[in-house]
């Protein structure tokens, strides 16, 4: 029961940081936006009030001698009607240009927020399905949720006016007949929040099989799988599969409204009976006498503006109810705390580097998996020193790198730089300072200028040092035989986009390594995708090419890194091995076995 009202008081108070992100989003829009409301909620009690005068007046002249009179006083009524019927139309259509404005700067606002939240959450939380599940939610709600408020707010303002007019002429004919309207209205109310509760926890337990239909949708469709659904023949596999759970989420969400739409019948029905007897009681109180032929078209108009409002009111209501329940998931987003902070204290980094960086007993496991990615590791790299890890896929190299970057946090042991732990640096500090190229590089499909640049957007988009470090990656040979050389789009998600040949990417993403002025560069697999002549060319003046930064590399071609200052041999996520190439050779060890064997497949 306590659980219970905890979650009724969260839901209400999560309406209120809404509220302010609208606020915030666009005053000036809110401010347009609520003096419409005021007027339109106040114009068709005006109407119906001025079409009651119209009414009686016509009723009038049939007993009284003086037409001329009657009609001057009907004409200038039938004026000011029309004004209202015009400033009616006037302010709907400015109602719907504001709208519009208002919803679509709130969306914009949320989507912002939304990429910001995602850019400040750590690497690990990519890693896990669950924050998929909470994203996939989240984006959900923040395209139409906010701004469906700010119309349910607005309805319900605008209908709480109206009514509360409609409901005055009511009273004035019998007291008890605005209170049959509210209650009449309760049913379909609480068929509404019923249903909005259960909808809401099927999606949440939904939200997993709809990320897996939207991921066979992506694959049907994206560029990244079309060779091998046509080769392997996948596609109607693919194409049935994702029909099959489109098909039980339609027949789930099926059921669901056909009972709501079951319950609000019985509730309107209820409804209009009740409706229908009041609207009687009028009729008849007007052929008794003790109504006018005007009275009976403003109460006629009233009792039915009245339950228009209502039913406006409290469904606007039970949506707002409905809204909040789905804003949980916008706000379980937006709740999420990086695990990865700033210290309160930061020690600036050592410009330059002085003693070097000191992996000591560094131990990590992901949050996901039961396995330790790294155990018990120990380095260490000195300034302008160059470093290779060496080992097979899932030794723990890239997770070291990673560590190093400090996108994860070491379970135990630590990473120094010049003797200061690196969780006392500023993060944005220490990865100022680390040049990385991961063997899964981004492809932006921008200008090969800007995919260059992105690698330090301190210099200025068209500074000489972005076709330097071009140069220095052999990047400078493939851009200048494009359409419009640097200023060519990279891959063809746009018009006139140039595709690179993965070896051409490769290079691209070498180049925005070293155009950033980094104290270390880290190259994951830097020539992966290259061919022998260009991989030859890169390592032949690697150490020019490095300048004085200190190096890690990741290779599983062992002959790139036979110039390694030291060589770390990884296995199972420990170092079982170090050396330079002739000590490692020397000990026949794991690294000797290793090279030999490529060597043997080089001369087959």
């Amino acid at each position: 029961m306590l659980k219970k009202l905890q979650y009724k008081l969260q839901s209400t108070l999560r309406l209120l940081p809404t509220l302010r992100l609208v606020w915030q989003s666009s005053p000036k829009w809110a401010i347009a936006r609520s003096l419409l409301l005021v007027i339109q909620g106040i114009l068709p009690l005006v109407s119906i009030y001025i079409a009651k005068l119209i009414i009686d007046t016509v009723a009038a002249s049939f007993t009284i001698a003086n037409k001329a009179a009657t009609i001057n006083q009907v004409i200038f009524l039938v004026i000011i009607a029309g004004v209202v019927t015009i400033t009616t139309v006037v302010c709907n259509a400015l109602a719907e240009l504001v709208n519009n404005a208002h919803s679509q700067k709130v969306t914009d606002y949320i989507q912002d927020i939304l990429h910001a939240k995602s850019i400040e959450a750590d690497l690990e939380y990519y890693e896990n399905s669950h924050y998929y599940d909470t994203m996939q939610r989240a984006q959900q709600e923040a395209r139409y949720r906010p701004p469906l408020i700010i119309n349910r707010l607005a309805q319900l303002g605008q209908s709480s006016i109206s009514l509360l007019g409609m409901i005055g002429l009511l009273l004035s004919l019998h007291w008890s007949i605005a209170g049959v309207l509210v209650v009449i209205s309760f049913p379909a109310m609480l068929v509404r929040v019923k249903y909005a509760r259960v909808m809401y926890d099927w999606r949440r337990k939904k939200t997993s099989m709809e990320r897996l239909s939207e991921y066979l949708g992506w694959i049907l469709t994206s560029e990244q799988f079309a060779k091998e659904i046509r080769l392997f023949n996948l596609g109607d596999y693919f194409g049935k599969w994702y029909l099959r759970i489109r098909k039980q989420i339609y027949q789930e969400s099926l059921a669901i409204d056909t009972r709501r739409a079951v319950g609000n019948f019985i509730a309107q029905t209820i409804s209009g009976v009740v409706v229908l007897g009041v609207f009687a009681f009028i009729i008849f109180q007007t052929i008794q006498g003790f109504l006018k032929i005007g009275d009976l078209v403003l109460y006629s108009q009233a009792l039915q503006r009245g339950e228009s409002d209502i039913k406006n009111l409290l469904s606007s209501m039970s949506a707002l109810y409905e809204d909040n329940l789905f804003l949980a998931n916008l706000y379980e987003f937006l709740e999420l705390e990086p695990k990865l902070a700033d210290p309160i204290n930061p020690v600036p980094f050592p410009q330059p580097i002085k003693k070097g960086i000191i992996v000591q007993n560094v131990g990590f496991k992901y949050a996901n998996s039961s396995r330790q990615a790294i155990k018990n590791v120990s380095l260490t790299i000195k300034p302008g020193e160059v470093v290779a890890l060496v080992g097979e896929n899932g030794s723990g190299k890239t997770t070291l790198i990673k560590l190093l970057c400090r996108l994860y946090d070491p379970t135990t042991g630590s990473i120094t730089i010049d003797g200061v732990d690196i969780r006392d640096f500023k993060i944005a500090e220490l990865r100022r300072e680390i040049s990385v190229i991961f063997q899964d590089y981004a492809k932006y499909n921008f200008t090969a200028q800007e995919n260059i640049w992105f690698g330090n957007i301190d210099l200025p988009p068209a500074a000489e040092s972005i076709m330097a470090a071009a140069r220095r990656s052999g990047a400078d040979d493939v851009i200048s035989k494009l359409p419009q050389g640097y200023d060519t789009t990279l891959g063809q998600l746009f018009s006139q986009g140039e595709e690179l040949s993965i070896g051409q990417w490769q290079k691209v993403a070498l180049a925005r390594a070293f155009l950033r002025d980094s104290q270390l560069i880290v190259l994951d697999e830097p020539t992966s995708a290259m061919d022998a002549k260009a991989e030859y060319e890169v390592f032949e003046k690697f150490r020019q090419l490095i300048k004085d930064q200190s190096a890690i590399l990741i290779s599983h071609r062992l002959s790139t890194v036979k110039m390694a200052d030291r060589i770390y041999v990884m296995e199972n996520g420990m170092i079982v091995e170090s050396g330079t190439h002739d000590q490692l050779m020397e000990m026949n060890g794991t690294y000797a076995y290793l090279f030999a064997t490529q060597a043997q497949q080089y001369l087959i």
